[in-house]
């Protein structure tokens, strides 16, 4: 779906409905070059552990990315099943120490009110953001950890 102004002027605005990887690179290189160009250089890695079952199928794991010196946790899952074996403790720590091996000096991620909360903080993670309503009733809470070398 192409959506242009008054003038089809260029660039022109353009949605695409099943975005890819590429996309996203093509998107993002502008500001990693600008960014890169004011003393950020881009250094992103990222970070996956996997949980496995019996048969080395995938099961949850933990999802992430180092950058800026920061570890990011997009994804953390524990199967339900799984729980209460201090997996989860076990996931966290084990990315903090891939970030602090790659020079981080801190760690974020995102919950929602009705997930981990309490978890996170147990591990020395501190609420430093909320956004309500994100989604509807409940919150999304930002934490955050400084990580030790």
């Amino acid at each position: 779906m192409t959506q242009n102004g008054p003038s089809a002027r260029y660039p022109r605005v353009e949605i695409s409905s099943e975005p890819t990887v590429m996309e996203m690179q093509a998107i993002m290189k502008p500001l990693l070059d600008f960014n890169a160009a004011h003393g950020c250089p881009v250094d992103l890695e990222p970070v996956a552990i996997l949980l496995k079952d019996e048969n080395e199928l995938i099961v949850g794991g933990l999802w992430g990315r180092t950058v800026y010196q920061w570890l990011f946790v997009e994804h953390l899952v524990v199967p339900s099943e799984a729980r209460g074996q201090n997996l989860g403790s076990l996931l966290m720590e084990t990315a903090e120490e891939i970030a602090k091996k790659r020079g981080c000096i801190g760690s974020w991620l995102t919950t929602l009110s009705f997930h981990a909360q309490g978890f996170y903080e147990r591990l020395g993670y501190e609420v430093f953001a909320q956004l309500p309503d994100s989604p509807a009733p409940h919150s999304r809470i930002l934490l955050r950890k400084t990580l030790t070398p």
